[in-house]
């Protein structure tokens, strides 16, 4: 009977690795996706009752791979490998949108191209961040410089991590992004006052700002193309 219950689930495993290679992951179920991804780290158990229950737990599958990895060991059944490779998977998306676009040399010459790039960028933040996005000459992409991290609901950022991070990477212009984890693409004051700042302090040594986004999960919020990006003043600070 043990023979039989191992060759079943063995079966299992392969028609689901067999599906994804020939079909993708568009017409899987959320439990399918992380019974596949279980599989990996688990490899001699069902693991379809038990993302059945991580579903269940955490509400979601972006709930599951959003969640804290030393909560997640702690879930029955899952354990410390699972944790981590679950944890993976926002991580390495995130890195996999940063290396394509450099490796692609993406050029962000409009609010709709920077949040292409930005949207993936974001995925599964639950800390609010704040990138600098160094651009050369011709608006493509040198590095999403990464320059603060902060808590859920606020990253306070001072204008000139933003500066030195711009001349570091030999920036020409950048774009600004930051997310909203827990709430909506939609400015408040204290983003209307920080984009002032940075646009001041950019314009102060000759680098353009052309756009600040603002991402909450698949929503975004363009300062550019809503007619909120300020004016910088030319380098030296004097008026025209």
């Amino acid at each position: 009977m043990g023979d039989s219950k191992e060759n079943l689930h063995a079966g299992h495993r392969t028609r689901l690795r067999q599906r994804f290679v020939e079909e993708g992951l568009d017409a899987f179920a959320d439990h399918q996706v992380l019974e596949l991804l279980l599989f990996f780290a688990i490899p001699r158990r069902d693991t379809n009752e038990l993302a059945h229950a991580l579903l269940r737990r955490y509400g979601s599958l972006a709930g599951v791979l959003d969640a804290d990895p030393f909560d997640l060991a702690q879930t029955e059944g899952v354990g410390e490998a699972a944790a981590t490779l679950l944890s993976l998977v926002p991580a390495l998306a995130r890195r996999y949108s940063v290396d394509r676009a450099r490796r692609e040399r993406q050029a962000l010459t409009t609010s709709e191209r920077a949040a292409e790039f930005l949207v993936p960028l974001m995925a599964g933040r639950t800390a609010e961040v704040f990138y600098v996005v160094c651009l050369d000459t011709q608006c493509r992409v040198i590095v999403p410089a990464l320059v603060v991290e902060g808590l859920p609901d606020r990253a306070h950022i001072e204008p000139r991590q933003a500066v030195e991070a711009a001349l570091r990477y030999k920036a020409h212009s950048v774009v600004l992004a930051h997310n909203h984890p827990t709430g909506r693409a939609r400015p408040t004051s204290a983003d209307h006052r920080v984009t002032q700042a940075l646009v001041s302090a950019f314009g102060a040594i000759g680098i353009a700002v052309r756009d600040h986004l603002i991402v909450a999960g698949e929503d975004w919020y363009s300062f550019s193309r809503s007619g909120d990006l300020p004016a910088a003043k030319p380098a030296g600070g004097q008026n025209p």
